[in-house]
């Protein structure tokens, strides 16, 4: 188990992740990445996703699935 654990630290897991989210206005589902550097809209009806913050993007919709590594 040792040995593991001085692997975990060679290669360390990133922070970020994508998130499956549902648009609040028209239920649309879409990809959005964790830390938006930019505004994210939703494809159909144009209303915001995600915000950016200058660190985890603040998201608008409900989350419905992480996608980790």
């Amino acid at each position: 188990m040792a040995r593991e654990d001085k692997l975990a630290k060679l290669a360390p897991k990133p922070k970020s992740y994508f998130l499956l989210v549902q648009c609040p206005q028209c239920s649309n589902k879409q990809i959005v990445f964790s830390h938006a550097s930019i505004k994210v809209t939703c494809h159909v009806c144009g209303a915001v996703l995600a915000e950016p913050t200058g660190g985890k993007a603040k998201i608008m919709g409900k989350i419905l699935k992480r996608y980790y590594e």
